[in-house]
């Protein structure tokens, strides 16, 4: 988790005054982009943490090697408090260890940074959702990252039959409340959804781990594979300019602005996998939303629209009382 990644980053800063990003890697057992960004993380947050260039530097705390949280002024205690506090909502082991933290700050700052750490709440429930908590095997599957040992599991694709794997874990990831699991496999490095997993087991069989690997690299990689295979059809409809904030929440990243209709309307590019995606989600919208092209995208809301008229053309005679 990144949050204790930090903590871990801002003490060892303390202990030793003065570490390069590729130190900080080997002590945490990251790769040095990551460290670099942590590092980058906390200096924007405001803790005094400077990257001192040449031979010999390397990234330390302005007062130098500090044992302890008093080297920090209000400013800064606030600033990393700010920085940790959403992440303990979720973790018990975060909030003790945040209380800890607060005990080793002078006592002047205890209030401010008690309260910079309450002062944002992370919840990750949609509206009309209950809270979602991580599926059983998340902490097994972290467990196994951390030992570096190989996980015996059972996947089931969607629309698929499980079957039995050995894999070698690489990571973690939570997007939007969905957990996936990045892993090397004989045929090749897989990303899987927790959820699908039946079965996890940790193995005694070390695990290869490449050198240099970056999760949050590999995790871009996969997004941007997963986002080029859900815009593999555009389409161009004309729509009324205050309402593309609406279609945009509809198709997300694939909803792009490209310029104006005569009579003023936007222009815009939307993508989906399938003409019919992009049908079901323009359907509701009426005669509000024009589809300019392609072919596909119109004749499947004709197609639609024709079946909405044969269902609801004729009034219905359910829950009617008739007179007599």
């Amino acid at each position: 988790m990144r949050a204790d990644r930090l903590v871990a980053t801002l003490l060892l800063l303390q202990g030793r005054g003065r570490l390069t990003a590729a130190e900080l890697a080997r002590e945490l057992e990251i790769s040095v982009a990551t460290a670099r960004r942590d590092l980058e993380a906390l200096s924007s947050a405001g803790v005094p943490v400077y990257p001192q260039p040449g031979r010999g530097g390397g990234w330390s705390l302005v007062g130098g090697a500090r044992t302890d949280l008093t080297g920090l002024t209000a400013a800064e205690a606030r600033a990393l408090f700010l920085l940790l506090g959403p992440a303990t909502t979720a973790a018990p082991e975060l909030t003790s260890a945040l209380r800890k933290l607060v005990r080793a700050l002078p006592a002047t700052f205890r209030a401010d940074a008690e309260a910079a750490a309450r002062a944002v709440l992370s919840d990750p429930a949609r509206w009309g959702e209950s809270g979602r908590e991580p599926p059983p095997m998340v902490q097994a599957l972290q467990d196994a990252v951390v030992a570096r040992r190989k996980v015996r599991l059972v996947y089931a694709r969607k629309g698929g039959e499980p079957a039995e794997r050995l894999v070698d874990p690489l990571g973690l990831v939570d997007k939007d409340g969905v957990w996936y699991f990045v892993a090397d496999t004989g045929a090749g490095r897989r990303t899987y959804r927790v959820d699908r997993i039946a079965e996890a087991g940790t193995t005694g069989l070390p695990a290869e781990r490449p050198d240099g690997f970056d999760l949050a690299a590999e995790w871009e990689r996969v997004v941007g594979e997963v986002e080029r295979r859900r815009s593999l059809v555009p389409a161009v409809v004309l729509i009324a300019e205050r309402y593309v904030a609406v279609l945009r929440g509809q198709f997300g990243r694939h909803c792009e602005v490209i310029g104006r209709a005569a009579d003023g309307r936007a222009r815009v590019r939307v993508a989906a996998p399938m003409a019919l995606s992009i049908a079901e989600h323009l359907a509701g919208w009426g005669a509000q939303v024009e589809v300019v092209e392609p072919e596909e995208v119109r004749a499947e809301l004709a197609r639609i629209g024709a079946e909405l008229v044969a269902r609801y053309a004729e009034p219905s005679v359910h829950g009617t009382v008739r007179e007599g």
